[in-house]
């Protein structure tokens, strides 16, 4: 029986993969949502994967990666009002 932390890995694998692959070939450019989100994601399971099989190198680096990836995120979520006014 595969173990849990060898499919969150590969799933989020997967996702980081994925975004890399569309985004060399132009379907998915930097600064997009789905970009951030696949970042987000692949990176914040493969960093599970790590923290279940105790190896701090893999943690460190996918825990960093998930956490700029949600940064960006947000500020993608941030649409600028431009009909304030001050």
């Amino acid at each position: 029986m595969v173990e849990l932390s060898v499919i969150l890995g590969s799933i989020g694998v997967l996702l980081l993969l994925l975004a890399f692959l569309l985004n060399l070939f132009k379907i998915l450019m930097q600064d997009t949502k789905t970009y951030a989100m696949l970042n987000v994601v692949g990176a914040g399971l493969s960093c599970y994967a790590s923290v279940l099989i105790d190896y701090m190198p893999f943690v460190i680096l996918e825990g960093t990666w998930a956490l700029v990836a949600f940064i960006g995120l947000v500020r993608l979520f941030k649409v600028p009002d431009d009909n304030k006014k001050e």
